[in-house]
């Protein structure tokens, strides 16, 4: 039936069936049914007519409405019980509202922190925090201890919602900020809550002293279990007011804030050990799980927002133990404490590097998003005192201001570094799998900075040479950007061994492509920023010595990029060594090779470096290039893989000796010398011809380095 005309029609009609329909509007109805089936039989068998708004993706999208299977609003209706919500519980007696036991206030508070943190990790709050009957309406609370707990929640979710959606360093697969209609405490303000936390915490404080043993006097069991119940709520109840005054420490625009939020992390990290020991006085769920039912206690139903879920295949929320919450908090509280010590970095390159080690730590969501709003606050300024600009300014140190020209040209390419440097701070706070997304998408951003830099020295150069003739102008902001170039590109690469992209049999290309060329590059553009420096510093010098007659002792100068020169050696030596070897072991056959069909070495080669297409310096080398130098014809006599075997071990041992040689090394360099050590012995005997008839594929363990695997013969 198909209706041509039709006038509004009003709710009565929902329950109505099709002829009552018909009657009770004032429609003019047509009777399509033969002509429609006529239509059908002239269609083939197999055929399929749809409209162009409903194609073949619809049709995957699409799910079975009703099938327990597909639609999530169905499995309310496979349970035995009644689901309740928060007035229905009241009303049949079945959750209460005050004079909750200690046990009581222990349990619910545990599972509410174990949702929060199951909200944290990607799930829906409608499955975890709003989970918990208490926090639909708090005003209904009337045990004080309670109704503050359940407020504060509310506050935490809301401010690390709002922090999360703002920074905008989260996937659909981090975090989910949806709050289905629920309230978020948004009419009491932040201050009354902490004020309410602060007087139940300080209630139970004179509670636990009263109940404190005394010294000579017998103590009495039910006294000492009393004690530690207060204890536990006590502790929770402060835990959860100085989570929340730190998070609202990260809302204020103030660096000070920032020391206060740390100090106030470290007073929370106190109480977690009393937390941990008090987790068995909490109640436990009451119902059976056996029968795939979710666990039920006292304030609690998983099911109660099932129909606010939208009709999607059902997601079940594995709500996180108890024993892992009080482990989770220490690492939340940890990574926080670390956040706020990037406000005592000044220049952008230690930014840099804080950022990107922050995040091999795979950080959550909360903290990512909290290190992202430390370092650009809302006016856009960082850490909201200084512009941008200015920091990229200092990085770049050049002292060419005496001219109004120059100072011009420079003001004008720094205005340009901002948005791809601001772009490059906030991928790093993307999760690791979607940082190595953008990073080659940010590559044509910094090919365009690149080619301005060079446009910038080049007429800065010519503009030099007018003015003091000795004076060379060595390129420095083109040099700047490239060595910011590799850096991004050599990350791309990495990371896919971090992420296990790479197939054994692609290992050779990659560590050849880091070794023979990005880091070759990166030597060399690091060489030129070190010898441009020196001589910028011997220029400062002459014209300090002309100013004052004074003879000033003689320092030993410290090159300053020689660490950072030092790693990228080594790193270069490990890549190489690690190149030698996957050849020597596709010599002895010990490389299992994929049978190519549909596609062939070379397409997987230009996929994996697709990216580098973008970039003009450094020229992308493409595959017949690559082939053609890595050639081991073009040798005589070639080598062979005992040959091979000995120049990687001579590589890990090269890797080995500069490593060892950098003073103070830190946890990077002895993970990478406790993989160099046992890969030169491994070398060493395979080169003296260990194992040579086995065809095995030997094992790469990524357990000790992320990028560089320790070898292993089975």
């Amino acid at each position: 039936m198909v209706m041509k005309a039709s006038i509004e029609e009003d709710d009565s009609g929902w329950d109505l069936n099709i002829p009552e329909k018909m009657e009770k509007n004032n429609a003019n109805w047509v009777d399509i049914t033969r002509e429609f089936k006529d239509a059908c039989n002239e269609l083939k068998l197999g055929e399929l007519l749809h409209d162009k708004l409903f194609g073949l993706f619809e049709a995957m999208s699409a799910i079975e409405m009703m099938d327990p299977k597909m639609d999530a609003g169905m499995i309310g209706n496979q349970v035995t019980r009644k689901v309740l919500n928060f007035e229905q519980a009241i009303k049949d007696g079945a959750i209460k509202i005050k004079d909750l036991t200690f046990p009581e206030h222990v349990g619910i508070m545990d599972t509410c922190f174990c949702c929060l943190i199951t909200w944290l990790e990607g799930h829906s709050l409608a499955q975890t925090v709003f989970t918990c009957l208490y926090v639909h309406n708090p005003d209904l609370i009337e045990d004080p201890a309670m109704k503050a707990f359940a407020l504060g929640i509310l506050k935490i979710c809301d401010i690390a919602r709002e922090k999360v959606n703002k920074a905008a360093v989260f996937e659909e697969e981090d975090f989910q900020s949806m709050t289905y209609g629920f309230k978020m405490a948004t009419n009491v303000t932040d201050v009354r809550v902490t004020g309410m936390l602060k007087d139940v915490e300080e209630d139970l404080q004179r509670r636990v002293k009263s109940t404190r043993s005394r010294q000579g006097e017998e103590r009495d069991p039910e006294v000492e279990l009393e004690h530690q119940h207060c204890l536990a709520v006590f502790s929770r109840v402060k835990f959860t007011r100085l989570l929340l005054t730190a998070l609202i420490a990260f809302t204020k625009k103030e660096t000070s804030a920032v020391a206060e939020a740390q100090k106030l992390m470290i007073q929370a990290a106190d109480l977690l050990p009393a937390i941990q020991n008090s987790l068995q006085y909490g109640i436990e769920a009451q119902n059976d799980t056996t029968k795939g039912d979710h666990p039920i206690m006292m304030g609690f139903e998983p099911l109660v927002n099932q129909r606010l879920l939208p009709p999607t295949f059902p997601r079940y929320a594995k709500i996180i133990k108890r024993e892992d919450m009080v482990n989770y908090f220490s690492k939340l509280i940890e990574r926080i404490k670390s956040v706020c010590e990037v406000v005592n970095l000044t220049n952008l390159h230690s930014i840099l590097d804080f950022f990107s080690e922050f995040s091999e730590q795979s950080p959550c969501v909360l903290s990512r998003s909290l290190l992202q709003a430390t370092f650009l606050v809302d006016n856009k300024k960082v850490f909201g005192t200084h512009l941008m600009q200015d920091v990229v300014k200092d990085a770049l140190r050049c002292s060419l201001y005496n001219s109004h020209q120059a100072k011009d040209y420079i003001d004008s390419f720094v205005s340009h570094c901002v948005r791809p440097f601001c772009s490059l701070i906030q991928i790093h706070g993307h999760n690791r799998a979607r940082q190595r997304d953008k990073l080659g998408h940010i590559l044509e951003e910094f090919a365009t900075l690149q080619d301005e830099a060079e446009k910038v020295d080049a007429a800065l150069h010519s503009m030099l040479v007018k003015q003091e003739p000795l004076r060379q102008h060595l390129a420095c902001l083109g040099t700047w950007v490239l060595y910011h170039n590799l850096c991004i590109m050599i990350q791309y690469l990495l990371s896919g061994f971090e992420l296990e992209l790479y197939s054994m049999h692609e290992y050779y290309y990659i560590y050849w492509y880091l070794s023979e060329f990005l880091y070759a590059w990166l030597m060399s553009t690091l060489s030129r920023a070190d010898s441009s420096q020196m001589a910028e510093e011997r220029i400062m010098e002459e014209q300090q010595k002309g100013r004052s007659s004074k003879k000033t002792k003689k320092k030993k100068k410290v090159r300053p990029l020689s660490r950072e020169t030092s790693l990228s050696q080594a790193y270069q030596n490990m890549c190489a060594g690690m190149y030698k070897t996957m050849i020597a072991f596709d010599m002895d056959g010990k490389v299992r090779k994929p049978k190519f069909e549909l596609d062939s070495e070379q397409v997987r080669y230009e996929h994996r470096f697709a990216p580098f297409n973008n970039v003009i310096t450094p020229p992308p080398v493409h595959y017949l290039q690559f082939k053609e130098m890595s050639d081991l014809n073009k040798y005589n006599p070639p080598p062979q893989s005992s040959d091979l075997y000995l120049a990687a071990s001579k590589h890990f041992q090269q890797a080995k000796m500069i490593l060892e040689n950098i003073p103070n090394p830190d946890n990077e360099v002895n993970r990478v010398l406790k993989v160099a050590k046992p890969n030169i012995v491994v070398m060493k005997l395979l080169a003296g011809g260990h194992k040579k008839e086995s065809k095995v594929p030997p094992e790469f363990d990524f357990t000790v380095h992320k990028y560089f695997p320790i070898v292993k013969l089975v």
